[in-house]
């Protein structure tokens, strides 16, 4: 069976070309419902790096969240996600889980108002 899920995009090294590389392999691992706008955003934690490109996609799935989870991280190394940076670094992307199964699983989404933003334009809460 299919879950709902919301995931977030995000990066700031070549996000022009990576965001939609990251859409197309998504879309090979679920279908894609809906996409949000792109939302320019400062750095968090380190600043002294490149603005961030970020956005949001609905889609189905048919895997657990670990399986999902494990899926996202295989998408960013294959996009060439370098892991060796520190974690507020640059990244060419960033794939989270924001919403599973119409539950908020990310706590960034309750402290990142961009977030929240993007969220709203795909996903209404049942």
């Amino acid at each position: 069976m299919d879950t709902l899920v919301v995931i977030g995009l995000g990066s700031n090294i070549e996000a022009k070309v990576n965001i939609p590389k990251a859409v197309y392999e998504l879309k090979g691992i679920g279908v894609v419902l809906k996409e949000s706008k792109i939302l320019v955003t400062k750095p968090i934690g380190i600043t002294d790096q490149d603005d961030f490109s970020n956005s949001v996609i609905l889609m189905k799935v048919p895997f657990s969240e670990p399986q999902l989870k494990t899926k996202l991280k295989e998408i960013e190394d294959k996009l060439g996600r370098d892991r060796s940076r520190p974690k507020f670094g640059p990244r060419e992307i960033d794939l989270d889980i924001i919403v599973y199964d119409d539950e908020i699983v990310d706590d960034d989404y309750y402290t990142r108002d961009f977030l929240q933003i993007l969220v709203a334009q795909v996903w209404t809460k049942k």
